[in-house]
């Protein structure tokens, strides 16, 4: 067991910040699927970002790299599954190797699903969104973006893939 709250509440505040407050919601935005799985439009969203080799090693087993990090939301095609990396996201190096992209980007699996008839479709973009700590930022820009995408491309469900 990684005790990832006590170990992130412990960095921090060797850094000086006061306690941090885990985001908490009483009211949960989430609603019942309005038809079944086998017929819904699924958006993925992923934390990965795209693979920029000008910003250093991104590849698996790299380092931390604060430079590949990304701000905004943004959306790419499935098809080609695009190239992104989690090398920017503070994860388990030691226990991790990175090595399967299908752990952030599981558009092989969605498909095969898909192909299965346990997936009504996959969106054609999927929908990156950043990590950058900031619950007011996430709450007023980043969500509603992400929203947002999904409503463009129809989606009846989402798929939020942390890394």
């Amino acid at each position: 067991m990684i005790p990832y709250i006590e170990r992130t509440r412990t960095y921090y505040s060797t850094l000086g910040y006061p306690p941090y407050h885990w985001a908490e919601f009483e009211d949960v935005p989430f609603a019942r699927p309005g038809k079944p799985v086998s017929e819904s439009r699924l958006a993925l969203i992923t934390t990965a970002a795209p693979c920029r080799p000008e910003l250093g090693d991104q590849g698996p087993g790299a380092a931390y790299n604060a430079q590949a990090k990304f701000f905004q939301v943004y959306t790419d095609s499935v098809e080609p599954v695009p190239d992104l990396r989690i090398s920017h996201l503070g994860y388990d190096r030691k226990h991790s190797t990175a090595e399967d992209p299908n752990s952030w980007l599981p558009v092989a699996r969605l498909k095969e699903a898909v192909a299965e008839g346990r997936l009504g479709g996959l969106a054609d973009r999927l929908i990156g969104v950043p990590t950058n700590r900031s619950q007011r930022v996430t709450l007023e820009q980043d969500a509603p973006a992400a929203l947002q995408a999904c409503i463009d491309q129809q989606a009846d469900l989402a798929l939020l893939v942390p890394s």
